[in-house]
């Protein structure tokens, strides 16, 4: 069996979509790491997406914990042109292709970016591979990868995935058994 921790990166107070572009993480709120950190499994062994919001984040909740490797295939949706963008200016420039994006969420690519079947696809490869490698590991990521194993796990839906809240500093635990997954928490703010 391997648990899945996912945790969010801190916030970036960034008012646009965020997705490959590097932007720090706002760590200053050391209350709230040491109750993420003391939270998780003492024994688990770490990852994160390479960009540096959850690199730090990561380092800011590692403690004793065992450090693996930062990995790409844990970034955010690759939303290209629209990375950086405000959500109107995105609907401005796109209408019908961002409400598809949203709405039908599968094989519709950002433009010169990537759908959410691209992204379930490269993080589903990280998870294949270290499942059962660690009985716990901690994943520090961004929203759209968890989204994206939520809706894996829970067998739901891509837009009915996209319905939860995934907080900055939240842990969503995933359970797998060797043969099925179960979801045992979405959201949590310890």
């Amino acid at each position: 069996m391997t648990s899945w921790w996912w945790v969010r990166h801190g916030p970036t107070h960034a008012k646009n979509m965020v997705g490959w572009r590097d932007l720090p993480a706002d760590l200053s709120d050391t209350a709230t790491l040491a109750r993420l950190s003391d939270h998780l499994p003492q024994d688990a062994a770490v990852i994160s997406s390479d960009l540096i919001r959850s690199v730090d984040t990561a380092t800011a909740i590692q403690g004793p914990r065992l450090r693996l490797p930062h990995d790409t295939d844990l970034r955010e949706f690759d939303f290209g042109l629209w990375d950086g963008m405000h959500w109107s200016n995105m609907s401005a420039r796109d209408p019908e292709h961002a409400r598809l994006f949203w709405e039908e969420p599968g094989d519709i690519e950002a433009p010169e970016g990537e759908s959410w079947n691209q992204l379930a696809a490269r993080v589903g490869q990280v998870v294949e591979r270290l499942n059962g490698q660690h009985r716990d590991i901690v994943a520090v990521a961004h929203f759209g990868v968890i989204l994206t194993q939520i809706a894996m796990a829970g067998k739901m839906t891509p837009y009915q995935a996209l319905g939860h809240e995934i907080d900055n500093l939240s842990v969503t635990r995933l359970d797998w058994d060797g043969r099925d997954w179960s979801v045992q928490s979405i959201n949590h703010l310890p």
